[in-house]
């Protein structure tokens, strides 16, 4: 899976000199510091990325398969080596891998498409057996019916449809990619009475429209299928909240939150054979017109076609995941952690999706176990996570954080995450902002691949921002593995990677050659990523007092209210967020006396237990932001700042349970929820005072 960077308005930097200090440092302590990560970001190597990328992409290696786990022995090998104590969790999940997947045009007779992708000329992986095109939990069965054509299957897009009079019920549906998570595609084809769904990748969207395609560039080709999973819930849905441990109570396949229809992927090639002749109703609007050589058409008619999917789940349903951890135990305080992970699985050789996110974690791993060797004890633990069975819904990353909620919960200082770490030169980054400064200073350290300055001098460049502001970054919505640790327990989390132009997501194609090609030749921008990861998690881990920034936190939460309160005031409904405005105050007000209290207490010698009883305070301001029912309509996701839209999957939310009363038409549901949350903002600024008291200024 991968989460795009969602970027907001530009953060205006209002303390220019920042860039200068080290946060949550004595002078001395930081002045060691900067050595340190300086040492430290010269370690990675372009080479052993290269090496890690070849071995990891040599073969499709989805989840549940023996390819799978030659890459968890890989991993561990190498953490060894180096020096790390490991650890591997074994979680039991339900999974089922099709056997059969098949597609046939049949009016006028009957004519089966090929769906495999074909070997590219210079592309050994593309020889190499792959993972059939069907949804990861799509449902059985053998259907025959219309075809209609859904746009992207968004729930606007049947709005469009009903009100032409157009209806999927008992028809198979085909939608194109993007817009929305795909399991919203196959809800909504299901809900609306479609037998079947198919979903396929139109030019217009990642294919020649937007550059050449492969093998002589970038982007999707005619044969190429973007593979994932349909899953609209998070983990095991066998488990759903808690862990797949051994023991674990199942729930029944009639009881579990998985989809029932046929759902299988095709590239745009053998769209055209359903498209071209597809009459019946024309398209309600221009913007439904894709990348194809004709008009497009809704139907139903002439087109019909047949679907069959089978797989093993009457068989052995369940398989065995595998997360991986490399461990530095901490000096001081062993029970805080700072955790760096990426998921390891793929639908195909997955060089981009994630084994370059793999990658980065190893290259951060092997430079923190040098530092170690030459006599560096961070002051935390530092934990370098695989995770298995993310592209199947978060699987692996998941059940961890449900296996270990209460450590975490009382430890977690961080999670960073890398998913598609490098496929491209531009720097993008985001998360919690309590941690984006961090990231921002670190980035000034990382020199840019390009020869051209630091990672933050280009990025600042690429984005063409005033002196007085700072590069857009992303909210955390969803759709990585930081969910569990962000969405689920309100840990902090930070991401960040190097993006480009790409069409071979989810594919066969997404392997070493096209990243040799196209995505990071001389895998420069794979050793960046791992050298931000190893200063990121060396000064979470160094730090006397986590630098975490509420004074940012508080500015950004600030920014998202007049549009809540224009939409309210448009419903000439009496609530407004005036109690959630008046608690920021106050928030702020406490992350800006922190913060000297901090730097006060700093400028001394503060003993460990003052060190100790400020940080445990600290941990507890995001934590507070979030409530042990969680949101109304799905009881999981707890965190009330960001969380991904239930109805569209990839877009991040703002304040979910106010905008989803909103979204609901309760106005008093509403005024109840601008009321709670504004009472957890006032929760979080006490867990600030007492992390100010703790440091006894």
């Amino acid at each position: 899976m991968i989460r795009r960077f969602l970027f907001g308005s530009l953060f205006l930097a209002s303390v220019p000199a920042a860039a200068q200090q080290m946060p949550g440092y004595t002078a001395s302590a930081a002045q060691r510091e900067r050595a340190l990560e300086a040492d430290a970001i010269t370690r990675p190597s372009p080479a052993s990325a290269e090496a890690h990328s070849k071995f990891l992409s040599a073969e499709t290696h989805v989840s549940g398969t023996p390819a799978q786990v030659r890459t968890r022995d890989y991993v561990i090998a190498q953490m060894k080596q180096w020096g790390l104590e490991t650890e591997t969790r074994t979680y039991d999940v339900w999974m089922p891998i099709p056997t059969a997947v098949h597609l046939w045009r049949v009016d006028h007779g009957t004519r089966e498409l090929h769906l495999p992708e074909p070997a590219v000329v210079g592309d050994p992986a593309s020889r190499l057996a792959q993972y059939p095109t069907v949804n990861g939990y799509s449902g059985v069965g053998d259907v025959t019916g219309d075809v209609v054509y859904v746009n992207y299957g968004l729930i606007e897009d049947y709005a469009r449809l009903d009100s032409i009079g157009v209806s999927v019920k008992g028809k198979i549906a085909i939608a194109r990619y993007g817009r929305s998570f795909r399991g919203i595609k196959a809800r909504e084809a299901e809900k609306h009475g479609a037998i079947a769904l198919i979903i396929y990748s139109d030019p217009q969207d990642d294919g020649y429209v937007r550059g050449d395609v492969y093998p002589e560039g970038p982007m999707r080709n005619a044969s190429g299928v973007q593979r994932g999973s349909i899953l609209n819930v998070d983990g095991d849905p066998s488990t759903p909240g808690y862990p797949s441990t051994e023991g674990a109570k199942r729930l029944s396949l009639d009881q579990m939150d998985v989809p029932h229809i046929p759902v299988v992927d095709i590239g745009y090639g053998n769209a055209t054979a359903l498209l071209q002749d597809l009459r019946g109703a024309a398209i309600p609007a221009q913007s439904w017109q894709g990348g194809l050589a004709f008009r497009y058409h809704v139907g139903p008619g002439p087109v019909r076609a047949r679907v069959e999917v089978r797989d093993d789940r009457a068989t052995k349903g369940y398989k065995k995941i595998y997360d991986t951890f490399g461990i530095v135990r901490g000096s001081e305080f062993p029970d805080e952690m700072v955790i760096i992970g990426g998921h390891r699985d793929a639908w195909g050789p997955g060089a981009a999706d994630n084994v370059s996110g793999t990658v980065s974690v190893l290259e951060a791993a092997k430079a923190v176990a040098d530092e170690i060797k030459h006599g560096h004890r961070p002051l935390r633990t530092i934990v370098f996570a695989t995770w298995d069975a993310e592209e199947w819904g978060l699987i692996g990353s998941t059940e961890y954080v449900e296996d270990d909620s209460l450590r975490l919960l009382h430890g977690a200082v961080a999670y960073l995450n890398q998913d598609v770490a490098a496929q491209g030169v531009a720097f993008g980054g985001g998360g919690s902002p309590s941690l984006r400064s961090t990231l921002r200073d670190v980035a000034r350290e990382v020199p840019d691949p390009n020869g051209r300055g630091s990672v933050y001098a280009q990025w600042r460049l690429a984005a063409h921002v005033p002196d007085s502001a700072e590069p857009a970054m992303g909210d955390p919505g969803g759709g990585s593995d930081f969910a569990g640790f962000y969405n689920h327990l309100g840990i902090p989390i930070a991401e960040w990677g190097f993006g480009g132009p790409g069409g071979v997501y989810h594919s066969q194609y997404d392997d070493f050659t096209w990243m040799t090609k196209f995505g990071d030749p001389g895998f420069k921008y794979h050793a960046a990523a791992g050298r931000i990861g190893a200063a990121m998690v060396l000064r979470l881990a160094d730090a006397p007092i986590v630098p975490y920034d509420y004074s940012e936190f508080a500015r950004t939460m600030q920014t998202y209210l007049p549009a809540i309160d224009k939409e309210l005031a448009a419903k000439h409904w009496t609530a407004t967020m005036a109690p959630v405005a008046a608690s920021l105050e106050r928030f702020a007000a406490a992350a800006a006396s922190f913060d000297s209290a901090r730097d006060a207490v700093l400028a001394g010698d503060p003993s460990r237990d003052v060190l100790s009883n400020t940080n445990a305070a600290l941990r507890q301001v995001e934590r507070a932001l979030t409530r042990p029912q969680g949101l109304v309509n799905r009881d999981w996701f707890r965190n009330l700042i960001y969380v991904a839209d239930e109805d569209n999957g990839y877009a991040n939310m703002v304040f979910p349970s106010v905008n989803e009363a909103i979204r609901a038409g309760d106005a008093e549901r509403t005024a109840r929820e601008i009321a709670d949350l504004a009472a957890h903002f006032d929760a979080a600024t006490n867990a600030l005072n007492e992390a100010r008291q703790a440091t006894g200024r």
